[in-house]
């Protein structure tokens, strides 16, 4: 037997009797408030998007049939333990009894498009999982190295080598009990993603109180992606708690196949069904050395190597009592590649690495070639006075094996200097940290225009006029330099390196060159560019047309994507959100990202923030740029946009007392 309370917020609060009814539970609640977000991840894993909108979701169902998404899918399902695999199917049949009870009042989304949500497969979580991380490893940008290299060179693009617009970066820090108020440990971080409406992560609490099985003796509360059972990146079990950024782990090769492979393994035909349309043939190929997903290329990865997508580490993670516990259960993570900070109440802070690395010749990712087994994930100890920190840097020489292109080091030095030398911290300090909008490029950008900006703080807030000025010139000197040669070479590139538009955010040159500014900037002359003059250009031009009562916030607001906005453009969208001004940007704590030249608009950021007390599970708080319903209708749609947007956290609440019981 389950029980559904809500908090304030609509969050669900789960308890059940056992593991399976706690399952169940959650996938039949799942429904009940993302029933649209269910049928569109289910969509998207399958790759029958076009059957519901048409000609834009083509590239993507090719994609996902060519990488055989449901094929690992179903391998990954038939692995798991009798255990696991029981718990994953009783969370199917609570999302299919959940559908059901849905059908007579289906969301706007499925009403407009004149669809039904249909039933899940038992290995569905998996593919829908599969499908939200085969792009995350930067396979993409793989694609954009191949085309820039041509045009630049190898040492050309590594003024370009950092985290690229298809990446996905986080913070997380953990800080030792004799740094804070209470004495134990806190916990705090925020991933980075595309802002999706609905959101990609659930909050969710999972109680389980079993009589009979002390390990099934759990209560967790933590963020879950939706159409996942358990949860899997940020959680607070009451004794322990965990968190996670993107690693940068390279566990994806695109290996050179010829239009004719000679390894051919497996090969088949399939039908896209196109609403509106013709159906579209796609040839599935499987080669000795990958699958073959663009002609010539075959992709090789770890999940589909192993016919593993990491579900082992579900239940570990629900009965987690310490760091320990954790750290045993990250053992069976695969993908995505992830940093993992946890803490528990007996003090211990430690930080390790999980996931599956395949190890490299030389010990250096970024070399192509055989693939030597598995990297052993690098672990650290964190002392009781240590802070430990994460924001998808280079850590230190194990990260050779690990990856070859991260993100730069703003995020983590403002962070630990922000927390540097201070004793007797507080949530409230976390949240703070979360808050901070200061950006560190400033200075290196603005050396290129002495003077220009010594007035401006770098704090990217938005009722800035400074920040905005800023902002319009970093912006139109990334136009400028677009148009110069070899990089207006880039924009047009030759029918071989064109892609699919599954690729597009990755191989796009101005984003690329936008995000790389400070390192073009560094060298002063890059491709034999004069970057000051066309930086006093960029001035120029911007104090003649900017309007200097501008503010960040005008031109730098929220931008969620939904499903509508990306491949069904032509019809009513049946969710808009506001779109308010936002604080922040790019390679700062709080990041809602830009990308100058292209756009202010924030599409990709901060999808969830969170602080844990390990000393007070109710004094720790989270919040999402939306909120818990995924249905526009509901009054739980978008309730924590406000407190997202001033940096604020919404409360945790435990306390069953102080929770409203759900008929259901």
């Amino acid at each position: 037997m389950a029980r559904l309370h809500r908090d304030a917020y609509g969050v669900p609060h789960l308890r059940a009797d056992s593991l399976l009814d706690l399952a169940h539970a959650q996938g039949r609640v799942t429904a009940h408030d993302r029933a649209w977000q269910l049928e569109w991840l289910r969509r998207r894993a399958l790759g029958t998007t076009a059957e519901l909108v048409g000609a834009p979701g083509v590239d993507w169902d090719v994609f996902a049939r060519r990488a055989c998404l449901v094929d690992t899918a179903r391998r990954a399902q038939d692995a798991l333990d009798t255990e696991t695999r029981a718990y994953v199917e009783a969370y199917v049949d609570g999302v299919n009894a959940g559908l059901a009870e849905r059908a007579d009042d289906p969301p706007p989304e499925l009403v407009a498009l004149g669809a039904t949500a249909r039933p899940w497969e038992p290995w569905t979580p998996e593919a829908t999982f599969h499908a939200q991380q085969v792009l995350f490893a930067g396979l993409g940008g793989q694609l954009w190295a191949r085309w820039a290299t041509e045009v630049l060179g190898a040492e050309g693009v590594a003024l370009l080598s950092h985290e690229g617009p298809d990446s996905s970066g986080s913070n997380a820090w953990a800080v030792g009990g004799r740094r804070t108020a209470s004495g134990m440990p806190i916990v705090a971080g925020d991933p980075h993603r595309v802002i999706e409406s609905p959101g990609i992560y659930q909050q969710v609490r999972l109680a389980c109180e079993d009589r009979g099985v002390e390990r099934d003796r759990f209560d967790v509360v933590g963020f879950t992606f939706v159409g996942v059972p358990g949860v899997q990146h940020f959680a607070h079990a009451g004794e322990v708690a965990w968190a996670i950024t993107n690693g940068m782990g390279e566990y994806q090769d695109l290996v050179e196949v010829g239009p004719d492979p000679d390894d051919v393994l497996e090969r088949r035909t399939e039908q896209v069904a196109v609403r509106d349309g013709d159906p579209v043939e796609v040839e599935v190929v499987r080669t000795a050395r990958g699958l073959v997903v663009e002609p010539g290329l075959a992709l090789r990865d770890a999940p589909t190597e192993l016919g593993d997508l990491g579900f082992g580490a579900l239940l570990p993670l629900l009965r987690a009592r310490s760091v320990d516990d954790v750290d045993d259960a990250m053992d069976a993570w695969v993908v995505p590649v992830n940093n993992v900070v946890a803490a528990d109440r007996a003090g211990t802070v430690r930080y390790r690495l999980a996931g599956r690395v395949p190890a490299r010749p030389g010990g250096r990712a970024g070399t192509s070639g055989e693939w030597l087994g598995w990297i052993d994930p690098p672990r650290t100890e964190v002392p009781a006075d240590g802070v430990v920190v994460t924001a998808n840097e280079r850590r230190g020489p194990e990260s050779d094996a690990v990856g070859s292109v991260f993100a730069p080091p703003y995020r983590g030095d403002r962070i630990r200097d922000l927390l540097a030398g201070r004793d007797g911290l507080t949530v409230a300090d976390q949240v703070a940290v979360h808050d901070d909008s200061h950006l560190a490029t400033v200075r290196a950008l603005g050396a290129l225009v002495p003077g220009a900006f010594d007035d401006f703080d770098g704090d990217m807030r938005a009722d800035s006029q400074q920040a905005a000025r800023f902002a319009a010139w970093r912006s139109a000197l990334v136009r400028r330099l677009m148009a110069q040669p070899p990089l207006a070479r880039l924009l047009d590139p030759p029918p071989e390196h064109r892609h699919s538009s599954v690729f597009a955010a990755s191989l796009d040159p101005t984003a690329r060159v936008a995000l790389g500014l400070v390192t073009l900037a560094e060298a002063r002359a890059p491709y034999g560019l004069d970057l000051p003059m066309l930086a006093a250009e960029a001035l120029v031009e911007v104090e003649a047309t900017h309007d200097q009562t501008t503010t960040w916030g005008d031109t730098h607001a929220l931008a969620p994507l939904h499903a509508f906005d990306l491949v069904a453009r032509d019809r009513p969208h049946p969710a808009p959100l506001p779109r308010p001004g936002l604080s922040g940007d790019s390679d700062v704590v709080r990041c809602t990202g830009s990308v100058p030249g292209v756009s202010d608009a924030c599409s990709r950021g901060s999808v969830a923030r969170y602080v844990w007390d390990l000393a007070d599970r109710q004094a720790s708080g989270w919040v999402v740029p939306t909120g818990a319903d995924g249905d526009a209708r509901g009054p739980h749609h978008h309730d924590q946009l406000d407190a997202w947007v001033r940096g604020e956290l919404v409360p945790v609440v435990t306390d069953w007392d102080r929770l409203t019981p759900v008929d259901w």
